[in-house]
């Protein structure tokens, strides 16, 4: 089975979580892409939805959706997102594309979180993918001497303005063993709106698409 195939079979396996009369919060990137196209057919049991990003939105809206805003739901129900990496702790790095931040504000305030990606995500530490960090663009300097003391090598990223109109950093080289603790450790930052590990608030479901099928992993 392809990575693609891998990527459509975890977005089918999500579409199972959507209940009838459901808040749904969508995540970002190419696997949500094929979460979305699942949700299609199911947009009459939803009675909300909220977008990660604007490329999300703009998904939605082309996929037949009214889009809402998480200031008129409230709390959600459900939160389906990706992630660049997920280990056993059912914690991640995510911001790959760079909307960690509005990810997080969903993933906050949604009753349960499914990730969904395939195997190639699955690692035993964190910190192989570089992590991103929004920062707001005064801070850019400060911040990338911070994470060169936390033996981190930033790389600001080029070209890229994130949808709250700030930069980010992605750090290379960290080895993540307690994730908790950095995502804390770096939010406490002047200049950092957000570090991309979600430790603090972890994934309640990861479903891995390998080549056997679809995994399902609670967090008890």
């Amino acid at each position: 089975m392809d990575q693609a195939e891998k990527k459509r079979q975890a977005a089918k396996a999500a579409a199972a979580f959507v209940e009838p009369g459901i808040r749904l919060g969508v995540g970002t990137g190419s696997t949500v892409n094929c979460f979305i196209d699942e949700l299609v057919p199911l947009r009459g049991r939803i009675s909300a939805v909220v977008a990660s990003s604007r490329e999300t939105e703009q998904r939605l809206r082309a996929a037949g959706f009214e889009v809402s805003d998480l200031a008129e739901t409230g709390d959600l129900d459900l939160y389906v997102d990706g992630a660049d990496e997920a280990n056993k702790h059912f914690h991640l790095i995510k911001g790959g594309g760079g909307a960690l931040t509005r990810e997080k504000v969903l993933a906050a305030a949604s009753r349960r979180f499914v990730c969904i990606i395939d195997d190639s995500k699955w690692v035993a530490v964190l910190g192989r993918f570089p992590l991103p960090v929004e920062v707001i663009p005064m801070a850019q300097s400060y911040v990338s001497r911070q994470m060169v003391r936390a033996r981190g090598q930033p790389i600001l990223r080029k070209g890229f303005v994130t949808d709250n109109g700030n930069a980010i950093i992605d750090v290379h080289n960290l080895s993540i063993t307690n994730p908790p603790d950095v995502e804390s450790r770096f939010n406490q930052i002047p200049g950092v709106v957000t570090v991309g590990i979600f430790a603090q608030r972890p994934a309640d479901v990861i479903l891995i698409a390998d080549d056997s099928g679809v995994k399902r992993l609670d967090r008890r």
